[in-house]
């Protein structure tokens, strides 16, 4: 455990993440815009744990913090003992690729409308090192109840099933040890059987 989090949280277990006084302040040439404030979290390992609120309480932005596409104004935040704000460009890179995965609300940042479903499964797998990328999409696509949409392309899927797919899009893609999901994700725990 690194000894950062270890002192930050008094646990003899390293907590996946751990959020200290984050603080988001949005600027432009004539306003400031206070996006979080203090926000202080920690998420053990194996927890769900959602993060709601009323719109511009910060949600997406913890989540883009989270996943490693914005840093805050001020505080800290580790993941898995590690300090997002101290990596390298290339230590994020690997973060973002291995580490953390992301569910957008919108459907077109989720899914490519001309490739099928396991066509998109496997396209993020391009970038690591997973094995037989087809067989594991295809093994991880029977873990799901849209296991019959797996040869449509996206625009032939219904819009309902097109919100569960992209659920199960990130679900299936590759080994994620964060999973992000912004937007109402009811759908997400019907369409994943684990």
């Amino acid at each position: 455990m690194s000894e950062d989090v270890k002192g930050i949280t008094g646990l003899d277990e390293q907590p996946m993440v751990l959020a200290e006084n984050l603080v988001k302040i949005y600027k432009t040439a004539d306003i400031e815009v206070l996006a979080l404030q203090g926000l202080d979290l920690t998420v053990q390992k194996g927890e769900l744990t959602a993060i709601i609120g009323n719109s511009g309480s910060g949600k997406s932005t913890f989540l883009n913090m989270l996943g490693g596409l914005d840093e805050p104004s001020a505080g800290r935040l580790y993941v898995d003992g590690q300090d997002l704000f101290k990596m390298t460009r290339s230590q994020k890179d690997e973060y973002k690729r291995n580490i953390v995965g992301f569910v957008w609300q919108n459907n077109a940042r989720n899914l490519l409308p001309y490739m099928t479903a396991l066509e998109n499964i496997i396209t993020p797998m391009l970038l690591t090192s997973t094995k037989d990328k087809k067989a594991r999409a295809e093994e991880e696509s029977k873990r799901t109840t849209l296991n019959k949409y797996i040869a449509m392309y996206t625009k032939q899927i219904e819009t309902g099933a097109r919100q569960t797919e992209r659920g199960r899009n990130f679900a299936a893609s590759t080994v994620k040890t964060v999973k992000l999901a912004l937007d109402q994700f009811a759908q997400f725990q019907k369409a994943v059987k684990r």
